[in-house]
């Protein structure tokens, strides 16, 4: 099912971590090596895998089992985030499929963007690694507004630098925030079930105007 649009798809807007990119590999790569360092044995990855969207704090809870106020929490958080920063795409790669679908929409001259919650000290250079800096019309951090997702404000910024109208543009992402977010800044939403989610089942309770399964459904829905 196509989200339904009075107008043309004016552009595309995509969380990054899970939806774009599949940053896992790296976030597990870090977590397991603060923890050997500890002396502690590696992790599965897909007990790691799962919560990334969740960022470092989830990373330290996992890890570890600390919470942000505990008095080692703050060590352990800075640690983990120095290792991610010296390593952001060792092993990160565009989702299977993406390419070919970010193509898709240059030739058809929809401008495409990325709106996370990952600080631009990462995204910056993980997305020049990619080769992605140059094809992409707008890249909103936290570091550029004054409230985070799920607040409207970083989408509304990117439509902005784009010259879009929101309400006919589309937010994809993989996280319940992202879904609302687009809700609240008046764009179309999707929602892909192939990112990082804790509870895959609780998806078909996010209210998005669909979901994609798959990068293939995704790319369908945006022909």
């Amino acid at each position: 099912m196509k989200p339904e649009t009075h107008h043309k798809i004016s552009a595309v807007l995509f969380d990054l971590d899970g939806t774009l990119i599949d940053t896992a590999p790296d976030f597990i790569r870090c977590l397991n090596q603060l923890r050997a360092q500890h002396g502690l044995a590696a992790l599965p990855p897909e007990h790691i895998r799962r919560s990334v969207s969740n960022g470092a704090k989830a990373m330290i809870r996992i890890g570890f089992g600390l919470e942000p106020e505990h008095p080692e929490y703050l060590e352990k958080h800075t640690a983990f985030l120095d290792l991610y920063e010296a390593g952001v795409a060792v092993e990160t790669r565009l989702f299977e499929g993406i390419d070919e679908l970010l193509k898709a929409l240059e030739d058809r001259n929809i401008p495409w963007g990325i709106v996370t919650n990952k600080p631009a000290r990462f995204a910056i250079p993980l997305i020049a690694a990619l080769d992605l800096a140059d094809r992409c019309s707008a890249l909103v951090c936290p570091d550029h507004v004054s409230e985070r997702k799920p607040h409207p404000e970083a989408l509304l910024l990117a439509c902005r630098q784009m010259a879009t109208k929101p309400d006919s543009g589309i937010y994809v992402g993989d996280h319940e925030r992202d879904i609302e977010a687009g809700r609240n800044a008046g764009m179309k939403t999707i929602a892909v079930r192939y990112g990082y989610i804790e509870q895959p089942e609780t998806i078909d309770l996010w209210q998005a105007d669909v979901i994609a399964d798959t990068v293939t459904d995704l790319a369908k829905l945006l022909q």
